[in-house]
């Protein structure tokens, strides 16, 4: 199973990053108030990034990491895959 570590870009242009094997099911939590309690009030919701980790226990630790990275560094990181590579992987 796939699983996708991503981050959104939320209204108030902070971001989030999570993880999930059902990316289309995941963002429409999101979309809809029924993802995490950080998003439910700042949507609309983009999805900047996304990469796909072969378990969970490998999404669990590329999410941590990239939840330690400064706003800078996760602007730096969503830079290297244009929106663009991502249709078609993602549904937004």
């Amino acid at each position: 199973m796939k699983w996708v570590v991503y981050i959104l870009e939320c209204s108030d242009n902070s971001l989030y990053t999570g993880i999930t094997n059902d990316m289309a099911r995941r963002l429409d939590e999101h979309r809809t108030g029924r993802g995490a309690k950080y998003t439910k009030h700042r949507r609309p919701l983009r999805v900047r990034y996304a990469e796909y980790q072969g378990t969970k226990s490998a999404a669990l630790i590329r999410e941590a990491a990239i939840k330690s990275l400064d706003r800078v560094e996760k602007l730096a990181l969503i830079a290297t895959r244009p929106p663009a590579e991502l249709r078609g992987t993602i549904s937004e």
